[in-house]
């Protein structure tokens, strides 16, 4: 049933299309076919730069199910790798750590560079033969995620059959072009998680729109109103919402955040939020910018990672503590609001709702691209079987 369901409902225009019916966020079954042609076949985001900071800095994590080891190897570069041993399939690192030597499996004690090369095999050959002719080094190095580094998010894409990164994201890159410049984490107190009991694309679906201001984010809507705001979209690629009216957190004396350099006047008050697909959402302001990284951990439990940036690496530490204090705020008062949507998929008659044409663009275009790859795997999958 789950392989064959029908979807074509979704793809119609705004004013008939439904939403993605029920199983799309409580069938296990559909959770497994949705890693593989939403998140493992696209550039999904992991982890941040910032996780690994020095050369050799190395934090193991799981995505999907997927053993990963995201580090940061002796010559600077971010990489990610399957955190397994080639031997027998050890997990080699077990909690974030720094390598100062070498990556040692801790089961037979081969070993890897942080460049992911196997350049220690003790005893292989028998007792003292750390050698043998039926097993070649240079053949048996760390399998290696394709991954990139774009405003220090590391996007993975695990089949390694998706467009390269800057074409697969050139809209959004271009659309942010004034952006593309130092961007600074704020540190410890710049980060934090949520976990939400709920899909993680309910989550995508509820940060794409304004329409929910008025009533869920009453503080924000205050001073940001509904009117204030205007839709996102970029068909195949991200969808969001852009505010008009930014209002700058200040302390009381005046000080306020340093603002990246050499933007146009449109962010003298404008702020833009964005999903881009398929699990990562990005603010920008004149003073700061955002991440969330939406880890999914089943089909209805999400980790929601969320890192605030700045544009110079010093800034206040009480306004930046402030600021992530009303950040966290913001996003917790949405928890109810996907919670209670997950718990509403339980619900037999419901046919996957349908749309305000007006205010709901957004959330469409993101249902639209979540049935147009599936529908294409799915295509695949049946020319593959012929």
């Amino acid at each position: 049933m789950t392989s064959s369901s029908d979807l074509s409902n979704v793809r119609r225009p705004i004013a008939s299309a439904n939403g993605l019916p029920n199983a799309h966020y409580i069938d296990p079954a559909m959770h497994e076919e949705e890693k593989h042609a939403l998140l493992f076949g696209t550039w999904s985001g992991l982890a941040t730069a910032s996780d690994v900071p020095e050369p050799g800095d190395a934090v193991p994590m799981t995505f999907l199910g997927l053993p990963l080891l995201l580090l940061r190897d002796r010559n600077g570069q971010v990489r990610v790798f399957q955190n397994i041993c080639r031997h027998r399939g050890m997990i080699l690192v077990e909690e974030p750590r720094k390598i100062e030597g070498a990556i040692r499996c801790p089961y037979h004690s081969w070993c890897y560079s942080t460049e992911g090369r196997l350049v220690s095999t003790p005893h292989v050959g028998g007792p003292g033969r750390n050698t043998h002719e039926g097993l070649q080094r240079s053949e048996l190095g760390l399998f290696e995620v394709r991954s990139h580094v774009w405003r220090d998010i590391v996007w993975i894409n695990v089949d390694g059959k998706a467009p390269e990164f800057e074409d697969a994201f050139a809209h959004v890159i271009s659309r942010w072009a004034e952006f593309e410049q130092p961007l600074f984490h704020g540190g410890e107190d710049s980060r934090f998680t949520l976990e939400v009991a709920c899909n993680w694309k309910l989550a995508v679906e509820n940060y794409c729109e304004s329409y929910h201001l008025p009533w869920v984010h009453p503080g924000l809507n205050s001073y940001s109103r509904l009117e204030d705001h205007y839709h996102i979209e970029e068909p195949g690629a991200f969808s969001g919402q852009g505010t008009l009216v930014y209002r700058q957190l200040e302390d009381d004396d005046g000080t306020r955040f340093d603002d990246f350099k050499g933007l146009s006047s449109k962010w003298d008050t404008a702020a833009e939020y964005i999903s881009a697909y398929p699990n990562v959402l990005l603010g920008v302001h004149r003073d700061h910018a955002f991440a969330i990284i939406l880890q999914p951990v089943a089909q209805d439990r999400t980790v929601e990672h969320i890192h605030l940036y700045y544009a110079t690496p010093e800034s206040d530490d009480a306004l930046r503590k402030r600021n992530t204090e009303l950040w966290k705020e913001v996003f917790a008062e949405d928890v109810f609001v996907v919670e209670g949507m997950q718990r509403g998929r339980h619900a037999t008659e419901f046919d996957g709702g349908r749309f305000s044409p007006a205010m709901d663009g957004p959330t469409h275009l993101f249902h639209d691209w979540v049935a147009e790859r599936l529908m294409a795997q799915r295509e695949l999958g049946r020319a593959a079987a012929e």
